[in-house]
């Protein structure tokens, strides 16, 4: 199928590249992929859990999505503690803001209660009407800084705006900075990393101009699917996106141009070589994007809407640079021809005793030992996984010197780590009649009395909760003692707060734990369900595919083992690395199940393009020891020189500036290394060396083909081929 699918391509590039024009033109009229961001992370959490039952009952009853807000966190610019004169500015401050007329803005609180006890800082609490995520309440957070600047100028007071609303908007900013970042150094180091392997500006530029093409088609694409299906898109898709497409499209061309330049130093005219190379890695480039679109697929699984929002968005930007490096790619080079590797002659010659061939001889001589190697090295680095912790904190994803991070820390100075986040407890009546004050009163300071606890949060009348204006609803605030994203904030407000909500709630009345802590224990419960489910389903899937390449059901079962060994060793190092070098609390929550698809589906990539080679040497006729030397000799070039470029892109995310994007840049860039050095130079050959014969079975996938019948035991089937053209 895919040799007249090569051939119709080569033959008719400009019909190819004037559908991909129209494509092109089309997705400019398309609505914005940004637009379709949420940056609310309960938004992602289906009804069922109890903290989304709990901001459903405040909007409800208050008007508002579990108390959105903003604090202005203001201190002494010299760290003495707040005089009287100060005081009276700062309330200043809260009847200015309050009268500004600031869209969404109601009260601006403050007083002596909102003083810290060692008089160091003091608070202006203000309420805003709307969920955390409204963009309306984004601009009111810039506009309240911008009157705390001027309101307290020059009185040598420092202030800092914290709170849920400007976190996301601070989180928002980060992000954008980071997909600017890594775009830029995604893109020099691409075309740096083309220059060095082809020395050649144009194939080095060529992945630039495609991948480029089918951000455009694939952003378009994707936007109106999730606007189809209703579906929400997490704010890291934009620049996990933006990496996927330049390192898989990278990739994908790379697999293509080696062939082609193969096939070249074959003897075949440029045509016929770009034809051959088309339908012998248009298999290969086919199966590893239906392993990566299965693995990604297999979000669609999870509960949690963050990451089933990112599984159908990468599976459509990975489907679209499949169909371009096989169409698109195709035929703009069958109309450059040759030049594509101006101005090097490299592609006129084929090198002699590189380092492939000693590595593959090496490989064909000694499997056992290489198989023992290799294994050994990933195995040690998977010890790692032991000691592996997860950690919920978002306000730690954040630089440091973004506002509402600096504010936090001056809130730790003079209050409790809870403060800026109480957990909320909502007591609604069964019957819609008035709650009794005296009850309610009394089961606030139960609540109170929980172990972790620190205090109640009084209500602006003073009273330990605040009552809904039909008064079937009450609002009781806790301050925790930790910080409202530490393990034990999220033990407790999912577990044993809970319970004592529950079974102490009023006859006649149901209780319900809110709060960012309550959030991320249900975000919690929901990551470690969606790791029991996607894991097994992606792998099992990914076999599938590898199957029905390979005929066999041996070589899926070790390629699968490897790939899950390969996982477990960059997780490992990456544990290694952040908790043991860098001394950090934990690694982020999304970050084993985010490596594990990239690791799995993406390392596969190379695992195909290796173990596909090992069958067309087979096939020619050779044993599986020879095989394996001249699968490495032919098919390691292109694995290296593309596990390189994905490594170099995803190396970009270090520069990102959040937490997240770094410690999954790191992750996911060992992860290929070990993917395409380890895994599959080294290991899948060496493993199918010594399996010989066994590694197809049931099917025949090394027999030897009628077409393959005159290569000579011990060539490969591009030098055969050589040595018929000359």
């Amino acid at each position: 199928m895919f040799a007249r699918f090569g051939r119709a391509i080569v033959l008719n590039p400009w019909k190819v590249i004037a559908v991909w024009l129209v494509l092109l033109v089309g997705s400019f009229f398309a609505p914005s992929l940004a637009d379709q961001v949420s940056t609310d992370q309960a938004s992602f959490l289906p009804s069922r859990y109890e903290s989304v039952q709990a901001q459903q009952v405040a909007e409800r009853a208050f008007g508002q999505g579990d108390g959105a807000s903003a604090t202005i966190v203001v201190k002494r610019g010299d760290g003495q503690p707040l005089g009287t004169a100060d005081t009276d500015r700062v309330n200043q401050l809260a009847q200015t803001i309050q009268g500004a007329g600031i869209d969404r803005v109601g009260a601006a609180v403050t007083g002596p209660q909102a003083v810290s006890p060692n008089k160091l800082v003091q608070l202006v609490n203000i309420s805003l009407t709307g969920p955390p995520a409204d963009p309306v309440l984004g601009d009111a957070v810039v506009s309240i800084r911008d009157k705390a600047k001027s309101t307290l100028q020059g009185s040598g007071l420092s202030y800092a705006v914290t709170g849920d609303v400007a976190l996301l908007v601070d989180n928002q900013d980060a992000f954008d900075t980071a997909l600017l970042v890594v775009s830029i150094v995604t893109l020099a180091l691409v075309v740096g990393l083309l220059l060095i392997i082809y020395r050649s500006p144009v194939a080095a530029f060529l992945p630039v101009v495609v991948v480029g093409v089918v951000s455009a088609v694939s952003s378009a694409v994707i936007t109106l699917f999730v606007k189809a299906f209703g579906m929400q898109v997490d704010q890291s898709l934009l620049t996990i996106l933006t990496v996927v497409l330049y390192g898989v499209g990278t990739d994908y061309i790379v697999f293509l141009l080696f062939r082609y330049r193969e096939r070249l130093r074959a003897g075949d005219a440029p045509k016929n070589a770009l034809a051959t190379a088309v339908s012998r890695v248009g298999e290969v480039i086919a199966s590893a994007a239906a392993a990566i679109v299965i693995a990604f697929g297999a979000l669609l699984l999870a509960v949690f809407g963050g990451f089933r929002s990112l599984g159908p968005g990468l599976a459509i930007g990975v489907v679209v640079m499949a169909i371009a490096a096989v169409t698109l790619v195709p035929a703009i080079v069958s109309l450059i021809g040759p030049k594509v590797f101006w101005p090097s002659k490299s592609w006129q010659r084929t090198p002699r005793g590189s380092v492939f061939q000693r590595l593959g001889r090496f490989t064909g001589r000694r499997p056992a030992v290489v198989a023992l190697a290799s294994g050994g090295v990933m195995v040690a680095l998977a010890l790692g996984v032991f000691g592996l912790k997860v950690d919920y904190d978002q306000v730690a994803q954040l630089p440091a010197n973004t506002e509402s991070a600096r504010a936090l820390d001056d809130l730790k100075t003079g209050f409790p780590a809870g403060a800026l986040n109480p957990t909320t407890v909502y007591v609604r009546a069964d019957n819609g009649q008035r709650l009794d004050p005296a009850t309610l009163t009394g089961y606030a300071q139960a609540l109170a009395q929980v172990p972790g606890v620190g205090s109640l949060m009084p209500a602006s009348d003073g009273s330990p909760a605040a009552v809904s204006s039909d008064g079937a609803v009450a609002q009781i605030n806790l301050l925790l003692n930790t910080s409202p994203y530490s393990t034990a904030a999220l033990d407790l407000a999912g577990d044993d707060l809970r319970q004592v909500a529950h079974d102490q709630a009023p006859a006649g009345t149901t209780a319900l734990v809110g709060g960012v802590s309550s959030v991320f224990a249900d975000i919690r419960d929901a990551n470690n369900r969606d790791l029991l489910v996607i894991f097994p389903v992606a792998g099992v899937l990914i076999a599938v595919i590898l199957g029905l390449l390979l005929r066999s059901i041996v070589a899926p079962v070790y390629l699968m083992i490897a790939v899950g060994l390969g996982f477990m060793a960059t997780l490992g190092a990456t544990v290694l690395a952040f908790q043991g070098i860098g001394g950090r609390s934990g690694l982020s929550f999304s970050l084993p199940i985010i490596l594990y698809l990239f690791v799995v589906a993406i390392g596969t990539d190379y695992n195909i393009l290796m173990i596909a080679r090992l069958r067309e040497e087979a096939r020619a006729g050779n044993d599986p020891r020879t095989a394996a030397s001249l699968a490495i000799q032919h098919a390691g070039p292109s694995v290296a020189a593309a596990g390189l470029i994905l490594a170099g892109t995803f190396t970009s995310m270090l520069f990102a500036g959040v937490s997240f994007l770094t410690e999954m840049g790191f992750a996911v860039s060992v992860g290929i290394v070990l993917s395409a050095f380890i895994m599959s130079l080294f290991l899948v050959p060496g493993i199918t060396a010594l399996l010989g014969h066994a590694a197809w079975w049931p099917g025949h996938g090394d027999a030897t083909r009628a077409d393959s019948s005159a290569t000579p035991a011990g060539a490969s089937p591009s030098e055969s081929a050589a040595t018929a053209a000359h």
